[in-house]
């Protein structure tokens, strides 16, 4: 088998230090651990630094706190600070309200190869069930678990995910709440998008740059578990202006964003 690269796993958060202790605590239970682990944090109040000081002795692995001021959704920017600050040439995003299967962290290692990047979907853990997860801090869910909805994309049978064609568009399936690639294709497509305006589309419009270069996606099916922990929708007042964008990468063929993730790379 193939050694496994080495790898950060970066988490954007804001002011949710519930959901992000479960995420951390699920990290923990990890079959295979990452090199690294960096928290993107978009202005979170003082609770989120000291849950995360707190993991920062029990974990095994470096912890990073990277914070900006808080001015707003500004998901792309503190990403783009995450990633540029990351040491390892293999990047796992997920989203702060993600509980990890044990081998969520394996999974996307061991289906990692160069000129592709990894995607995963995610089953949802019901309103009527968040305070049962929280009240008992719960990270370890299977098929036949209370409160799971979508439960197919619980099961895990990692040998089916080799299956899957590589795709050369970008999926409709596309979660950045699950998604893996090489920080030197981030690097080429110069990172999120910092043009992009509130929630949305930031994930799958760099994405779109990264067919844009040539690089083709896998899809983790059976693979690579997430569990999304329920919350309202975010405001989608600025979506319009986010398709645009995305729309006039996917049409012109861009390559690179015009503000993205060199501004915040050491020459």
């Amino acid at each position: 088998m193939k050694p496994f690269p080495k790898c950060s796993l970066i988490t954007p958060t804001y002011n949710w230090p519930d959901a992000l202790e479960l995420l951390l605590k699920s990290l923990t239970y990890q079959s295979y651990l990452p090199d690294e682990v960096i928290i993107a944090d978009d202005g979170s109040n003082t609770e989120t630094s000291l849950l995360i000081k707190n993991y920062q002795e029990k974990l095994s692995v470096p912890l990073i706190h990277i914070r900006h001021e808080d001015k707003g959704n500004r998901k792309p920017r503190i990403m783009n600070k995450a990633i540029a600050k990351a040491k390892y040439p293999y990047i796992i995003e997920i989203d702060g309200d993600i509980i990890m299967h044990r081998h969520f962290i394996k999974d996307h290692l061991k289906f990692a190869e160069k000129g592709f990047y990894l995607y995963g979907s995610r089953a949802n853990i019901q309103e009527n069930y968040s305070t049962e997860i929280f009240t008992n801090k719960r990270t370890q869910f299977n098929y036949f678990s209370k409160g799971i909805k979508k439960r197919g994309r619980t099961i895990h049978l990692p040998f089916l995910a080799q299956f899957f064609r590589p795709i050369t568009e970008r999926s409709q399936k596309l979660r950045g709440c699950n998604m893996s690639f090489w920080r030197d294709d981030f690097i080429k497509v110069n990172g999120f998008n910092e043009n992009l305006v509130g929630w949305g589309i930031d994930d799958s419009e760099m994405i779109q740059r990264l067919h844009n270069i040539g690089i083709k996606g896998k899809r983790l099916k059976f693979a690579g578990i997430a569990y999304h922990i329920y919350h309202k929708e975010q405001s989608k007042s600025h979506i319009d202006i986010n398709l645009a964008i995305e729309q006039e990468t996917t049409k012109a063929q861009i390559k690179r964003c015009e503000v993205g993730i060199n501004q915040f790379l050491e020459v």
